[in-house]
């Protein structure tokens, strides 16, 4: 079973958001305005940080009111320490030289254990964790090295999402510690019929062993596989539908990875059946740690653009849709900071607070 779908929860969190701030919420129908001309990743307007990773052109005032994506870049991330990584990302201006990650909800530390790992943390008051790159993937291959949760209603995910929806995703709900899922998206879009998950099983122990999770993401195929043993490969031609859309992922995305409570009272039914259960608190491990985790040593990243980027060239930017359904995406060599010369207006820190209460949401439903 795969996790309630977007719109069931959704309703709910736009509730608590009017609750929460006077903040527009925005969709392609219902864009942005000029006073407050970026939507954000969760749906509403607002400038400055809402203009940076996430942010919706389709549903902004323009498609150049967020600012670009930053441009795919080779390499291997380790985490000896946390350096390249900004703890709140409210914070980040743009500023990809500086911060390869940014903790967009939870809590990360560094453990001392083979050199250095990554551990995200879960308790009952944090609602979960996640990291988004700060650099964009448009096409290549990711492999993330990593040692899953082991507890009912907790899921561990390293997934792909672009500003309109693509995503790419690698779960691992709850105790199932012998498998893992993968799944993709187009904008967003739930088949009516079936669905774009699969099921790999006879994993060894994904708690106690760390696994390369690969996904390989290329214009005519996606390929998932495992410490370099291909399991899974969707062609782009098997996602076309019967009225010749393609809904095959086809936007740059960041890289996510995440640890988020699906067994809590707030989640849908299937969504806390999905993920093993309602989550234990008094379970012996959170009891000790004071937390639930996942590690991750490394992610690797080769970028796969159609075509290599020019010397000067910083960053993506949406165009005019190529077809009825699908933007274009081009180079381009204009900044991707929030304080170089671009459409940003007014200040938007008076928004930056219900942002960390909806993200913190959003994570615990599976909406990240």
């Amino acid at each position: 079973m795969l996790p309630t779908p977007l719109v069931v929860i959704f309703p709910v969190l736009l509730t608590f958001f009017a609750g929460s701030a006077q903040a527009t919420s925005c969709n392609i129908t219902n864009p942005c305005p000029a006073s407050a001309p970026c939507c954000s990743e969760f749906g509403f307007c607002g400038t400055d940080h809402f203009c940076l990773g996430g942010c919706n052109p389709l549903a902004s005032k323009s498609l150049d009111s967020c600012r670009n994506n930053p441009v795919c870049k080779d390499a291997n991330h380790t985490f000896a320490d946390n350096s390249r990584i900004l703890s709140n990302s409210t914070f980040f201006d743009g500023n990809v030289t500086e911060y390869d990650w940014v903790v967009d909800k939870g809590t990360i530390m560094n453990t001392n254990s083979s050199g250095g790992e990554l551990a995200m943390l879960l308790t009952e008051t944090n609602g979960g964790t996640r990291l988004s790159s700060t650099r964009y993937l448009h096409y290549g291959t990711v492999t993330a090295k990593l040692k899953t949760g082991r507890w009912g209603g907790v899921v561990t995910a390293f997934i792909t999402m672009s500003d309109i929806k693509d995503e790419i995703d690698w779960e691992f709900p709850g105790a199932a510690t012998t498998e893992g899922q993968t799944n993709y998206f187009w904008q967003g879009y739930i088949p009516t019929v079936g669905t774009n998950g699969d099921i790999e099983k006879g994993l060894s122990d994904t708690f106690g062993n760390y696994h390369d999770y690969t996904i390989d993401w290329q214009p005519k195929a996606l390929t998932f596989s495992i410490d370099g043993k291909v399991v899974r490969t969707i062609k782009q031609s098997d996602a076309i539908d019967p009225s010749g859309v393609s809904r095959y992922p086809n936007t740059p995305s960041r890289i996510q990875l995440s640890l988020w409570p699906a067994g809590i009272p707030a989640s849908p039914p299937g969504t806390v059946e999905w993920a093993g259960g309602m989550i234990n608190w008094k379970d012996p491990d959170y009891l000790s740690a004071g937390h639930f985790y996942a590690l991750v040593k490394s992610v690797s990243i080769k970028c796969g653009d159609p075509e290599a980027p020019g010397a000067n060239i910083t960053s993506y930017k949406y165009g005019k849709n190529t077809t009825a359904e699908t933007p274009s995406v081009a180079f381009s060599n204009q900044t991707v900071l929030l304080n170089g010369a671009g459409p940003i207006f007014g200040s938007g820190m008076q928004f930056r607070g219900a942002v960390a209460i909806v993200a913190g949401l959003l994570l615990a439903s599976h909406i990240l």
